[in-house]
């Protein structure tokens, strides 16, 4: 589970140029704006990330002009995202833990406060309506496709060591899957199952690439109980469709055969046997490490365009064979989101 809010370190102060009130603090592989003299390096923080949804409470209320949001799924609350500062980004919030007296004085680095002060993640609600009707939540073979990002998690760049390694394009969309188990045929969004009643976008795309009947004869063929495909949809009126597309299209990133996800080679064959279209591998080398070393150099291999010429949104790393992480009590993944796209389309 993500931790949008948790106690870290602060590791670097840089003061801004020109700027009395405010400086930098480092924390794990962010950047945050904050008053000057708040912190000193190696303090502990409560460190807040972005797209973090923090309730109406006074702690947040100086955030009020910039970040207040009434949203009909999630209420009222203040959304944090990357915004710029005397031409720095601050990404997320960093405030004293002093400031929140339910956090334990003895709370260690790394604790999770997330539920504790109860921050939740901001949802666009486009992601929701683009499914059509809601009849559940996930099923068990279909999990949550929130990647780690690479900035929460900077170690997750040396679990690649010695690893052959691939990079695929982050597709700017919303997240859809379809599933096969015990219990039927499933269509999903990113946190909710909907039902066939012709109010579902995604499902008539299913319809027309006769997906369902494609996916139950591989299944069959191959002797598997359970069979998920997830994807990015992509397309006019979704994400401001930054790829400029004029038709939807779905664009494959996981496939699990009996509860595991497959490999590079093995999804791709399957994509190929069933018609379907993978994100774009963009890259496949070996000990990512030693060619990327670091947050920097990841988030400035992340930028770029696609090719009808919006901005990228930013890429994700995996090993070409599945590896489990201990890190992340996951299958290593990682995913770089584009400075640059992010203050352009936050």
């Amino acid at each position: 589970m993500r931790k949008l809010a948790s106690i870290q370190r602060v590791w670097k102060i840089e003061p801004i140029e020109g700027a009395d009130r405010i400086e930098l603090a480092h924390v794990l592989g962010w950047q945050c704006v904050v008053n000057k003299g708040q912190f000193q390096p190696m303090d502990l923080a409560v460190y807040f990330e972005v797209d973090s949804f923090l309730p109406i409470q006074e702690e947040y209320e100086f955030m009020r002009a910039s970040s207040y949001k009434n949203s009909e799924i999630l209420g009222e609350g203040f959304r944090l995202r990357t915004m710029k500062f005397r031409g720095q980004i601050s990404q997320g919030l960093l405030l004293p833990i002093s400031t929140f007296p339910v956090i334990p004085k003895n709370a260690e680095l790394g604790t999770d406060v997330t539920e504790l002060l109860g921050v939740r993640k901001w949802e666009i609600e486009e992601r929701i309506s683009t499914g059509g009707t809601m009849i559940g939540t996930l099923p068990y073979d279909i999990p949550h496709t929130d990647e780690t990002r690479v900035q929460a998690e900077p170690e997750l760049i040396r679990a690649f060591a010695g690893l052959e390694y691939y990079i695929s394009t982050k597709m700017d969309g919303s997240s859809h899957s379809v599933g096969i188990d015990e219990n039927g045929f499933h269509v999903t969004g990113h946190n909710y199952e909907y039902k066939d009643d012709g109010n579902s976008p995604f499902y008539e795309m299913v319809k027309a690439m006769d997906l369902k009947a494609k996916m139950r004869a591989f299944a069959i063929k191959h002797g598997l109980k359970e069979f998920t495909i997830q994807g990015e949809l992509c397309a006019p009126g979704i994400q401001k469709n930054r790829l400029k597309l004029t038709k939807p299209a779905w664009y494959v990133f996981t496939i699990r055969e009996n509860g595991k996800r497959v490999g590079l080679k093995r999804m791709q064959d399957i994509c190929n046997a069933l018609m379907l279209e993978t994100v774009p591998i963009e890259e496949i080398g070996m000990d990512l490490p030693s060619r990327y070393p670091t947050v920097e150099a990841l988030l400035e291999r992340a930028d770029g365009n696609y090719p009808n010429g919006g901005k990228k949104e930013g890429i994700v790393i995996r090993p070409t064979e599945p590896v489990y992480c201990e890190l992340i009590s996951a299958a290593l993944s990682m995913k770089v989101v584009s400075n640059k796209y992010l203050l352009k389309n936050e």
